[in-house]
């Protein structure tokens, strides 16, 4: 076990903490991933966070939708990369409160066997591992306490889990936006991507600058305190594929990638992109 992972008794499923200093709680300031809850009609979240959500909806009412069209590509994009591509292990980065349909719900109940390790640095998401912590007898389901500008501990703490040596499916959805700049973002997933094995995919979801709208309710979201999200470009998207095989579509917006039902003009349609990709 390396030297900066704790762990308790890990047959009591108990999450694996990268480092020794959690934060505490912060109610007063709101969180993504609390607003995320609220957008998606959870319960985990302050009153701080509802009216920066709210705050956010006012400017650009398709949050909401963004939020919504991003569980339903999840649950699309696990159930290929079982079904189609064979994955068994699942890395889930920056995997925000527990809502329904869950990456190791959806694998699991596909794949019984799948072994799913999620990656949050959020507090309050710490304190709902255990939620995340259910799964299949057959499998295993994980929570790492961790964060996502040190892949190398990313890595190291998930091989307490997964095989390493076999193909892992990396899932990156809303969360590139969370680093400040995209030389460093590019940096992170070349980084992830580059510890798993040949076979391993990465399936990566965020908004975009493509409506000004979303990019103004970003800039309140900010002048409320909440955490920034930089919103990328088509170009800065396609070069986190850059170096990995592009699954058809390609990168294309969310409701357009491998969609189950008739496409419709919605927000996602305009300020989101997604890609599932193959490493050679």
């Amino acid at each position: 076990m390396a030297d900066d992972v704790d762990a308790t008794d890990e047959s009591r499923g108990d999450p694996l903490i990268v480092g020794h200093d959690v934060p505490s709680i912060v109610s007063d300031v709101p969180h993504s991933a609390r607003m995320w809850d609220y957008w998606l009609g959870g319960k985990d979240h302050y009153a701080v966070d509802r009216r920066a959500g709210e705050t956010a909806r006012e400017a650009y009412p398709g949050i909401v939708d963004i939020a919504r069209t991003s569980r339903a590509l999840l649950s699309r994009v696990v159930r290929y990369l079982i079904t189609e591509a064979g994955i068994r292990q699942f890395l889930d980065v920056g995997t925000g409160l527990p809502t329904a349909d869950n990456t190791h719900q959806i694998a699991q109940r596909v794949a019984p066997e799948s072994r799913i390790v999620y990656v949050d640095n959020d507090p309050l998401v710490l304190t709902h591992a255990r939620t995340l912590l259910t799964g299949t007898p057959e499998g295993a389901t994980d929570y790492l306490h961790a964060d996502m500008h040190d892949p190398q501990a990313i890595l190291e703490g998930a091989a307490h889990t997964l095989d390493l040596s076999r193909p892992v499916g990396l899932i990156m959805f809303g969360i590139v936006g969370h680093v400040d700049e995209h030389s460093e973002a590019l940096s992170i997933v070349r980084s992830l991507t580059g510890g798993l094995a040949p076979g391993s995919h990465l399936g990566l979801y965020t908004g975009t600058d493509g409506d000004p709208a979303l990019v103004e309710a970003e800039r309140r979201v900010g002048e409320h305190g909440g955490t920034p999200y930089r919103l990328p470009d088509l170009a800065q998207v396609q070069e986190l594929f850059s170096h990995l095989e592009l699954v058809d579509p390609g990168v294309v917006s969310g409701p357009r990638w491998r969609p189950e039902e008739p496409v419709t003009d919605s927000a996602a349609d305009i300020a989101s992109l997604c890609g599932l990709a193959r490493k050679p």
